[in-house]
């Protein structure tokens, strides 16, 4: 194992961009803001990114979400026929101890550029059922085999396989109709958004989902399983890009993990109004987090502790501390919480704060939602 890892800069890049003035904003965890989103302007920081970050009640902000998000969610996926469908689907969407992670980033993004929250809820309810249905198909006994979830029976374990399939399939577009539904139904009405960044949702989501995001990560990590690819090359199963051991792991983490919480970041920035530079930066950001909270997971695995999602061992083979060995992770970790914040350095004002506890949260995990 190496003793000094670095980063992947081709996976996680800087930018550099001209000074701009920030813009402070007034913020509160409970208080939904003005109806018209005001832009934060970026302001470009060349000072290295401190590691603390300024007092925020994070425990407090995100359990009062996961209130709010919970009653839109069991209003979007009511019981109706076919009944056992609708029935598996709330099973997960709607599973005591889901931590609610991608809407909730989606939210504070938005809230950054002084949007209101109510704003930003349908598109973090879709977030989390794009969620949920990839957490149903990976459960599969022809994927991760995951008898449970978070602390109960999976849902292909609890429904059956065929209707496990069909609840994820259904999970997926229903998603997308809740999104297009809440912005478009009536251009009149106060949540509405305008038909480009409708579409700019919409496209940002299915990247994140298809061939070249969460697809890839599964398929890379099912086939580097089977081939024992982790421990030498991975074969033509990847085209022409062979990818060994640490590049192949780096790959399958960024697929599976990162890419859906860079997702809820760029889709609470579209919400709130982000202009291309200040997105560019939180998709950065989320990229960041999510794989920083995904290595923090293998060092927890590793050392004896239960995963995030409550299950037992995973299947997948590509874990960092694995690869890197859990001192080798612990720095990568590190490396991934001062990129994350650094991609936060031009944002000002209160509204930031719940984006920098995120990125501590991720390896402190120092309270229980």
């Amino acid at each position: 194992m190496a003793s000094n890892p670095t980063l992947n800069t081709s996976i996680h890049p800087s930018l550099s961009s001209a000074s701009r003035k920030p813009n402070p904003l007034s913020f509160h965890p409970h208080l939904h803001l003005s109806t018209t989103p005001r832009k934060t302007l970026f302001a470009q920081s060349s000072a290295a990114p401190s590691l603390s970050s300024p007092t925020f009640d994070l425990k407090t902000y995100w359990k009062s979400l996961i209130s709010e998000i919970d009653v839109q969610l069991d209003a979007a996926v009511p019981l109706r026929f076919p009944s056992v469908i609708h029935e598996a689907m709330r099973h997960t969407v709607l599973s005591p101890g889901a931590k609610r992670a991608s809407p909730i980033l989606c939210i504070a993004t938005c809230e950054l550029f002084g949007a209101p929250r109510s704003l930003a809820l349908p598109t973090a309810c879709a977030l989390e059922m794009i969620h949920a249905a990839s957490l149903i198909h990976d459960d599969l006994p022809c994927m991760d085999d995951a008898p449970a979830r978070r602390g109960r029976p999976s849902n292909h374990a609890a429904f059956g396989m065929d209707m496990a399939i069909l609840a994820g399939d259904a999970l997926f577009p229903l998603a997308f109709a809740h999104i297009t539904n809440a912005y478009c139904a009536d251009q009149n009405h106060n949540t509405t958004l305008s038909y480009t960044s409708v579409l700019r949702l919409v496209t940002e989501i299915a990247s994140t989902v298809g061939a070249r995001g969460m697809v890839e990560g599964q398929f890379l990590d099912l086939h580097s399983t089977a081939l024992g690819a982790l421990g030498g090359v991975a074969g033509d199963y990847f085209e022409t890009d062979i990818m060994k051991g640490r590049e192949l792991v780096e790959r399958i983490v960024e697929k599976k993990f990162g890419v859906m919480a860079e997702c809820s970041a760029v889709c609470g920035a579209i919400v709130g109004g982000a202009n291309e530079e200040e997105m560019e930066h939180l998709r950065r950001y989320g990229r960041a987090v999510g794989v920083l909270y995904q290595v923090v997971d293998d060092i927890k695995e590793v050392r004896g502790g239960k995963n995030e999602e409550g299950g037992e061992k995973k299947r997948s083979r590509a874990s960092y501390a694995r690869a890197y060995g859990v001192q080798g992770a612990m720095q990568l970790a590190e490396g991934l919480r001062e990129q994350a914040k650094r991609e936060l350095q031009g944002f000002h004002g209160a509204g930031v704060l719940p984006l920098y506890s995120f990125v501590d949260y991720a390896i402190n995990r120092d309270f229980e939602i």
